[in-house]
């Protein structure tokens, strides 16, 4: 890979530019390929020192409930048997392999500051300077900040307290009881991992729906890609009413129940103890707060977001030049994931060029 195609953040950035993409995970290498394809003049700038950080800085033993065969971006399929499930490590090595196969002009160790409207188009401040660019496509991904609700403040000091997000492995997890507040797939994951050396009880809101990791013989997103269901745009009626939570996908709860107890879902603390909604006290030594992510738009300036705080885009595409890629269920069940954020990234990144070519 050529210093010209991926640099550390400290060559120098372009004062003015087509397009600045905003993060260089899946969403942003994605939408890159199809700005490259284009002609398109861009830049993909990311906060990190490497491509995958978010990867990297997952948990050590967790591996991909989906297979290599979707776990590819567009123009380069993901290395090795595609039936097989990779481990997380594997992703950032792919990224790098995607980013200098298709030589994508990326700025690392660039975090962006603001973006705010001048002109016709946008500034894009960072801590090198400021890019003046007609459109900006802001491909953060969909787990930004880690949320952990307010009442974990009256949990006692002595109450070790860790998200998902700086979890690693147990050996970070001091002895003693250990509540794991939530029941989707990393709250499972993660609460199966600590039952080997813990005494584990998890509190769980309404029931996740289940599904198999393999089904006679097939992986579970074969048929979802199958059926249709990962293609269903979210803004249908049909979409509406199967507006399920998304699946706990191969941990069989029946078997982990065997290791860990199940309770109900938390919604206090005093002192040692967790108060689930069914007035249940919990005494813990340990919560891990398996409680996903919430966006955070402080960047963005306030004329850029609606009266709601939030960005205003239709499907991805903003009216204004202010583009998204890989927000949770932003267009389908399928907009966040690796293998399946490419068909946003192609669409949104078609209609950057369309604007652009004007």
């Amino acid at each position: 890979m050529s210093s010209s195609s991926l640099s550390d953040g400290r060559g120098d950035l372009p004062t003015d530019i087509d397009v600045v993409v905003i993060g260089a995970g899946q969403a942003g290498l994605a939408v890159g390929h199809t700005l490259k394809q284009a002609g398109v003049s861009f830049v993909i700038l990311d906060a990190a020192n490497q491509l995958g950080a978010s990867w990297t800085t997952r948990w050590d033993s967790l591996r991909l409930f989906t297979s290599a065969r979707y776990c590819g971006l567009p123009g380069l399929p993901f290395p090795g048997d595609p039936d097989r499930y990779p481990v997380k490590d594997e992703v950032p090595d792919y990224f790098r392999s995607y980013a200098a196969r298709f030589e994508l002009p990326i700025r690392l160790g660039t975090p962006v500051v603001s973006v705010a409207r001048s002109g016709d188009g946008f500034t894009v401040t960072t801590p090198a300077g400021r890019i003046a660019a007609r459109q900006v496509v802001a491909a953060i991904g969909a787990f930004q900040t880690p949320a952990i609700p307010a009442f974990s403040q009256r949990l006692a000091p002595s109450v070790t307290q860790l998200h998902s997000h700086d979890y690693r492995n147990p050996g970070q997890i001091p002895a003693g009881r250990v509540a794991v507040i939530g029941a989707a797939n990393s709250g499972l994951q993660i609460a199966a991992e600590l039952s080997a050396s813990h005494e584990v009880v998890v509190c769980r809101g309404r029931r996740q729906p289940r599904l198999p990791q393999r089904i006679l013989g097939r992986d579970a997103f074969w048929w979802l890609s199958r059926c249709g269901i990962l293609r269903l745009p979210t803004n249908t009626p049909l979409a509406r009413r199967l507006a399920l939570p998304d699946p706990v996908v191969g941990t069989k709860i029946d078997e982990l129940a065997r290791s860990v107890g199940f309770a109900g879902r938390a919604v206090d603390a005093e002192g040692e103890r967790l108060i689930t909604a069914d007035g249940e006290r919990i005494e813990v030594s340990t919560v891990l707060w398996a409680s996903g992510y919430r966006n955070d738009w402080s960047w963005l300036d306030a004329e850029l977001l609606g009266a709601d705080g939030q960005p205003q885009h239709d499907a991805g595409i903003g009216a204004s030049g202010l583009h998204f890629v890989g927000l949770y269920r932003m267009r389908n069940r399928g907009s966040a994931l690796l293998g399946f954020v490419g068909r946003d990234a192609q669409r949104v990144g078609a209609a950057v060029a369309r604007r652009s070519r004007r």
